[in-house]
């Protein structure tokens, strides 16, 4: 579809000789005399690009660029407008940008000026688009209705995370490992009015402590043996956003001074510098670790924990919410299926079960990975209980007993590895055995591919 581009000048001659150049390069182009002709343009018709002379009668540029940027109608900030003069000043430029203009141009200009200058502007408008794009993507993926969950305590954090999003309170995220923290402080960072800047992440207990302090705050040239030139630390790289400090419980002690100092004055210092540094950032800390014992076994500042505990969020085990275990299957079902092209459906019942009594030491993270898991190693079109980690699959197993199962496997053996190939071993008996040796209708009541049974049948030695 051709990009429209409207002319608006007051020169006959002029309007003639660009709409030629435009035509030639592949543009629709009208042509107007008057800034208000231009603006009855507007209200008719969405244009891409306006070049509209300074100089008019009736209604000059200027004017007309106050009042198209001012009704929106038309143009509303997605139209881009390029001024045109013979009797430019840099005055009339910075006027002009002031109130909304892309570029000014200076006649009598090339065709190629004119060319390039669009160009320009159609490339901005395209990373203006991507941009807005990837924002709404992100805030998908990270903000509150990325999150899946039917269960009322979760439903009520997520309604906590909306309300503060927009406020600057620091936030400390307590819970298991694996139930979301870093999710749910991206939430409150992308749906708030911080989500333009950065959301930085660092993890205080994966970085060697010797290097956490250069990372956090940077250091000057010269504060150390390898510090060749000046470094921006974590703080100032999250200017304007979130920094989320995970597992806040492992700061080694001096620099939780430091902590404290930045959330009271607002104010770091680089490692080596005599200069603090404004900043503005917003501190969301999480931890799995209970701080309360460790500010009372004196290995975590109380002062600092007062600090960071303005608005406590603890976000529950996975096991304490099990309503929300068919959504989050399903949903990380849909995300790997995609993202490695693999035909799987859905969650078989039988394995839907075992999902819902397991109880999920590892939480959603433990169940994301054992999705995939699954998604990768599934025979058919549903994810069977053959494709479960071995860990889910143990309930199965030890309820096997009253299934008339032959596990041979005694009482005091307690090898989950063990009992799952003892019971996949019977049950290949038992199917070969209902199917008449029949191997394909045997690999049907299995919910396995043919070449899998036959793959297992050699793999125990199975006769038959």
């Amino acid at each position: 579809m051709s990009k429209k581009v409207l002319i608006v000048d007051d020169e006959e001659n002029l309007r003639h000789i660009l709409s030629i150049i435009l035509t030639k390069e592949g543009y629709e182009v009208e042509a107007v005399k008057n800034g208000r002709e231009a603006l009855n343009c507007l209200e008719k018709s969405i244009y891409d690009t306006v070049l509209c002379d300074i100089r008019m009668p009736i209604m000059d540029g200027i004017t007309f660029l106050k009042v198209a940027r001012g009704q929106g109608s038309g143009v509303g900030g997605e139209t881009t407008i390029i001024m045109m003069s013979a009797y430019g000043t840099i005055d009339d430029a910075i006027e002009a940008m002031k109130l909304g203009a892309y570029d000014y141009i200076s006649k009598p200009f090339k065709s190629d000026e004119v060319i390039l200058t669009i160009r320009k502007a159609e490339e901005r408008e395209r990373l203006r688009r991507e941009n807005s794009e990837l924002r709404e993507v992100v805030k998908k993926d990270f903000g509150v209705t990325g999150i899946t969950t039917k269960n009322e305590e979760m439903l009520s954090i997520l309604a906590t995370v909306k309300k503060v999003a927009d406020y600057k309170t620091t936030v400390l995220i307590t819970g298991e490992s694996g139930t979301g923290k870093e999710l749910i402080a991206r939430a409150l960072h992308y749906n708030g009015g911080r989500s333009s800047k950065g959301f930085v992440a660092v993890n205080c207990g994966a970085i060697p402590e010797n290097l956490l302090e250069s990372e956090l705050f940077g250091h000057v040239k010269g504060a150390f043996t390898d510090a060749v030139r000046n470094k921006k630390g974590l703080f100032e790289e999250a200017e304007g956003g979130t920094l989320f400090l995970d597992e806040i419980g492992e700061l080694p002690f001096h620099l939780q001074v430091k902590l404290l100092r930045v959330l009271q004055e607002e104010e770091i210092m680089r490692i080596g510098d005599t200069k603090p540094i404004r900043v503005s950032v917003r501190i969301v800390a999480a931890t799995v670790k209970d701080l309360d014992r460790e500010v009372r076994e004196g290995r975590f500042r109380e002062d600092l924990f007062y600090r960071l505990n303005v608005l406590p969020i603890h976000l529950p085990p996975l096991r304490e919410r099990p309503e929300d275990i068919p959504a989050l299957s399903c949903h990380f079902l849909e995300k790997y299926k995609d993202r490695h092209r693999v035909k799987v459906g859905a969650v078989s019942p039988e394995a839907l079960k075992l999902l819902m009594d397991y109880t999920w030491p590892g939480n959603v993270r433990e169940l994301e990975n054992a999705i995939e898991r699954s998604v990768l190693l599934s025979e058919g079109e549903n994810i069977s209980v053959s494709a479960l980690p071995p860990a889910v699959r143990e309930k199965m197993v030890s309820a096997s007993p009253g299934t008339g199962l032959k596990t041979g496997i005694s009482a005091d053996d307690l090898s989950i590895k063990k009992a799952a190939r003892a019971m996949e071993e019977e049950l290949i008996k038992r199917a070969l055995e209902k199917s008449h040796g029949n191997r394909t209708h045997a690999a049907e009541f299995l919910e396995l591919s043919h070449r899998a049974l036959l793959y297992k049948i050699k793999e125990y030695g199975i006769k038959g």
